[in-house]
């Protein structure tokens, strides 16, 4: 019947996840103008060819969904205790409403269930094709090409089933790709200790296989890499195992913690902790020891790209009205126009030392100097409202917790991580800036946990120290350090950058947290909240066999 056809459909579409080609030909004759996986795969430049479709793929992460520029990292950063909806659209309106929104048949968690099931295919296919196919061109150094192309596929494969688990827990284990002949409608969800297993296994070989420099720009490193092994260790309560694998990065010679002005503003005020995050800084071959891995964006270049970061994040300043005047302008050299989906909450952006360089206008915007044309070129100059003049100070405000009576917040700080916009167009919605996306700081903070979790709180004070120090923040003792001090100090260090709902997942504290430092949504989070319901289409599709849905939904 029609509905049974229809479901047929949604299984076709859902459960393929993705196809990226016919493994064979139906015709015997093979058009030099038609790319099919058995003709893209036959040598190692196919295989970069199908590298760089995975990375774009996992590009989509900052990069907005397609037809209506929701950020997808959204979903892992925003309905924490250090971000809280704010202009609300897109997942921003689940953390705001985790009751009536986190649903399964919420569009926002469907579409990440689905790109990060194509992301398992795409690495499969490369996967399978590398380790079954004996007529593969690898060029000078076969052996070392093809473990370095498996070695990519398998971290980036790692890195999807990350996601999965800590958004759904049990999730479908593939291993083999998607094929118009191998549709599948009886997928059973695996048990979150064997996909985790699996990921395992995956950065396992990934990391004997990586290069400390990856050859290319964007390519994930061998320092990413023990980093999640690091961070998958403490999930499966082996701190031990996490201390080795967070040393095996941090003791990496071309790994290091910036802690001097380096870069293309070095010789204007500044503190060392942002120089990574300006644009021309945040490559390894720039000088930004810390990264270990960047990912790429290019202006008006094929394949180039942008992301929406900054316009998720930063606030509607152009809209601050003072006495009827709305006097700032966007310009190129305060990174462009924001529209305050998330914004930090009031604890994330109290949480600092005064000294804190992390806490200082140069890296969370609390104030705007007002300037002039000259200033402000190529954009107008700054509109004065009564009684002002050029140099005098427009100051945010974070008195009050953004609710959901209180939201919409223009006049509210922001990190200025993500700042950075094309000058030929200072309100466009995208930027092209490279970003960081992992860093050296963050594996200090997971050595820091797992010698707290075994136990060595004088050897974990110290770790954090390390972090602490960059900053110019006081010295801690390890009568100071707990979980509690250590999530701190993430938020601290990591803000809008981390994956903080998993950081809470995993150390049992995202119910806690959301509750008592998030007042737009915390308090209606529950338990059931703490993971995502499996979409509705993924069960319909399930023909021939149940497809269980997490508790609570």
């Amino acid at each position: 019947n029609m509905k049974t056809l229809h479901i047929y459909k949604i299984a076709i579409l859902v459960l393929m996840i993705l196809i990226t080609g016919c493994s064979k030909d139906f015709l015997d004759e093979k058009p030099p103008h038609l790319i099919t996986t058995e003709s893209l795969y036959s040598s190692v430049e196919g295989f970069e060819t199908g590298l760089n479709g995975l990375y774009g793929l996992v590009r989509e992460e900052r990069e907005g969904r397609a037809g209506n520029n929701h950020l997808r990292a959204d979903m892992f950063m925003n309905g924490t205790d250090n971000m809280v909806t704010n202009h609300r659209d897109g997942f921003a309106r689940v953390a705001e409403d985790w009751v009536s929104q986190n649903n399964s048949f919420n569009s926002e968690i469907r579409g990440t269930f689905i790109w990060l099931y194509r992301i398992v295919n795409s690495a499969n296919t490369i996967i399978n094709q590398a380790e079954r196919r004996d007529d593969v061109d690898w060029g000078g150094n076969p052996e070392a090409n093809k473990n370095r192309v498996l070695a990519e596929a398998r971290a980036i494969r790692g890195w999807a089933y990350r996601h999965l688990t800590f958004s759904w827990g049990d999730v479908p284990l593939s291993l083999e790709e998607s094929l118009g002949s191998t549709v599948r409608t009886d997928w059973e969800r695996a048990p979150v200790a064997q996909v985790r297993n699996q990921m395992k296994s995956d950065w396992l070989f990934a990391e004997k296989h990586l290069s400390i420099e990856p050859p290319v720009r964007g390519k994930i490193s061998k320092g990413a890499v023990q980093h999640y092994l690091a961070e998958l260790y403490l999930v499966l309560e082996k701190p031990d195992s996490a201390l080795f694998w967070a040393n095996e990065c941090i003791n990496t010679p071309n790994y290091q913690l910036i802690t001097d002005r380096y870069g293309v503003k070095s010789d204007q005020e500044g503190v060392p902790f942002m120089d990574m995050f300006y644009d021309g800084n945040s490559n390894r071959e720039e000088g930004n020891t810390e990264a270990l891995w960047v990912w790429q964006w290019e202006f008006e270049t094929i394949g180039g790209g942008s992301n929406i970061m900054r316009r998720w994040h930063n606030t509607r300043f152009a809209d601050i009205s003072v006495d009827g005047t709305r006097p700032l302008q966007y310009t190129f050299g305060r990174g462009g126009r924001g529209l305050a989906r998330m914004a930090i909450t009031k604890w994330a952006i109290e949480n600092y030392e005064d000294q804190d360089d992390r806490a200082t206008n140069y890296a969370i915007r609390k104030y705007f100097t007002l300037k002039d044309e000259i200033q402000n070129a190529p954009s107008p100059a700054d509109r004065l409202p009564e009684g002002y003049n050029y140099g005098d100070t427009i100051y945010l405000d974070w008195t009050n917790n953004i609710t959901a009576q209180a939201r919409n917040r223009r006049d509210w700080p922001f990190s200025r991580k993500w700042e950075s916009t094309p000058i030929e167009n200072v309100a466009s919605a995208g930027q092209y800036n490279d970003q960081v996306y992992l860093r050296l700081a963050e594996t200090y903070l997971l050595k820091a946990e797992a010698e707290y979790l075994l136990g060595r709180p004088g050897d974990a004070a110290n770790t954090i120290n390390t972090i602490r120090r960059r900053s110019n923040t006081s010295d801690i003792t390890d009568a100071d350090v707990d979980i509690d001090f250590i999530l701190d100090e993430r938020s601290r260090e990591l803000l809008v950058e981390e994956h903080r709902r998993y950081t809470l997942l995993r150390t049992g504290k995202w119910l806690e947290r959301v509750q008592q430092h998030n007042h737009n949504g915390g308090q209606l989070a529950t338990e059931r909240d703490q993971l995502f319901p499996i979409p509705q289409s993924v069960i319909d599709a399930n023909l021939t066999l149940e497809f269980p849905q997490n508790p609570g939904f």
